[in-house]
């Protein structure tokens, strides 16, 4: 066994906080049939992948080592593993309730971060930089398309509900950093 588990690694509350939300108690009916892994495209890309695994050690209350592990963001929510569950295990939702719960840990991966921080600052996720206005003109698009980069005004209402929300909290971003 490459990491044995300890006793005092396990927080049987965990389990009840994941499965308050997501009807995750059917993990427990898993008889290992591995269709979810099977049918992962993520398998592909990362053969080391097992969301079985991920889901069987929320059960064991293993709170530290799910939400540490960069296979819980690896998870394209693509829910091929959920239609074929033959014990109804919801898979998805709970991958994206363990994702919740390690946010509001301060739990994220930097590339995730980034986009956050990204959004907090520009009012949208994805840069528009002189190569992409580039592009959209030779396609004959406008160069900025219609969303907050077109309409600045907008911004301060994205900054408003980010704060209203307490996103920008959630992922440690200054908002004074903007000033």
């Amino acid at each position: 066994m490459k990491h044995p588990i300890k006793t005092s690694e396990s927080d049987p509350t965990f389990f009840e906080e994941i499965k308050e939300e997501t009807g995750a108690e059917k993990i427990l009916m898993c008889f290992n049939c591995k269709g979810c892994s099977t049918g992962c495209p993520v398998t592909d890309v990362v053969p080391q992948y097992n969301i079985k695994k991920l889901l069987r050690m929320s059960a064991m209350g293993l709170r530290d080592r799910v939400l540490n592990s960069e296979h819980l963001w690896y998870c394209t929510t693509c829910f091929r593993c959920q239609e074929r569950c033959p014990e109804g295990v919801k898979t998805v939702d709970t991958m994206l309730k363990l994702r919740s719960i390690a946010v509001k840990n301060g739990v994220m991966l930097p590339a995730h971060k980034k986009i956050a921080e990204y959004v907090m600052r520009t009012g949208h996720g994805v840069p528009i930089d002189e190569q992409n206005r580039k592009k959209r003109k030779e396609l004959e698009l406008d160069e900025l398309p219609g969303t907050v980069h077109s309409c600045p005004e907008a911004l301060e209402e994205v900054r408003h509900l980010i704060k209203a929300c307490g996103f920008d909290r959630l992922v440690g971003f200054d908002q004074q950093s903007l000033a």
